[in-house]
């Protein structure tokens, strides 16, 4: 009985002391956390500003382009001639059909400079009879097209492959935080000599804490990597099916 009675004050004792705090929050626990987990930190966070400046940048973009794009077109399509399309293309230059266009009309102006002054030369006597300008190669008009999508594509493309550096690896950098994390508490326990929760809690959940880190900085940048790659396909896409309404139209005026 009297140890029955021990053990039941010794209960009573521990109920009524409050159980021993980690320390502050998240931000105390980063601050008492080892150098290397700070670098290992520092480096994830990083990647996640870098990832979230050209999220924030590519959407703004790709806004700007659509618009523009769609503003373009609808003056392609109602214009007779390319002269005045061309008046348009610096107001409108973030679309990369204006590069195409630009590019492709370019081509085309040089082979008919070329057909009329063979056409006319200069030692023939009498006036020049104006022929309608005969296009030399249709072929080297959808390679300037297609170089010129091949850029614009390029450029659409640039900063998105970061995106993906930064899913795969960020994952891998928080859990060689959380393996640091890990050694080091089983460190701390092995120079106690002790096992309580005291001990053990505040290196685990400093550990923990790189894994978080990691997965914070690769979710968004997979989810975003996927949505601006799509948009980059429907870009490239809508340049190719301009460069065929170009074709054709080249192809029913100057062939």
């Amino acid at each position: 009985m009297r140890t029955l009675g021990f053990l039941l004050a010794m209960q009573a004792d521990g109920a009524a002391a409050p159980a021993p705090a980690l320390g502050g929050g998240f931000i105390d626990l980063i601050r008492q956390s080892t150098p290397l987990s700070k670098a290992v930190l520092a480096t994830l966070v990083i990647f996640s500003i870098v990832s979230w400046g050209i999220i924030l940048y590519k959407l703004w973009t790709f806004n700007r382009i659509q618009s523009q794009s769609t503003r373009f077109l609808e003056i392609f399509r109602r214009s007779t001639k390319f002269s005045e399309v061309q008046a348009v293309c610096q107001s409108l230059n973030d679309s990369p059909l204006v590069g195409i266009f630009l590019s492709g009309y370019a081509e085309l102006n040089l082979q008919l400079r070329q057909a009329t002054g063979a056409a006319n030369p200069a030692h023939t006597a009498g006036p020049a009879t104006p022929a309608r300008p005969v296009l030399k190669s249709l072929v080297s008009v959808d390679r300037a097209l297609m170089r010129a999508s091949n850029v614009e594509t390029n450029k659409l493309e640039k900063h998105i492959t970061f995106l993906a550096t930064t899913a795969a690896v960020t994952p891998f950098i928080g859990l060689f935080g959380t393996v640091l994390g890990i050694i080091a508490a089983f460190q701390g326990i092995g120079a106690q000599g002790s096992t309580s929760l005291d001990v053990v809690a505040p290196g685990i959940a400093d550990a923990l804490i790189a894994t978080a880190a990691g997965l914070a900085a690769a979710i968004p940048a997979v989810y975003f990597y996927n949505l601006l790659t799509q948009r980059v396909k429907g870009l490239a896409s809508e340049m190719d099916d301009f460069s065929l309404e170009f074709l054709n139209i080249v192809e029913r005026n100057f062939t």
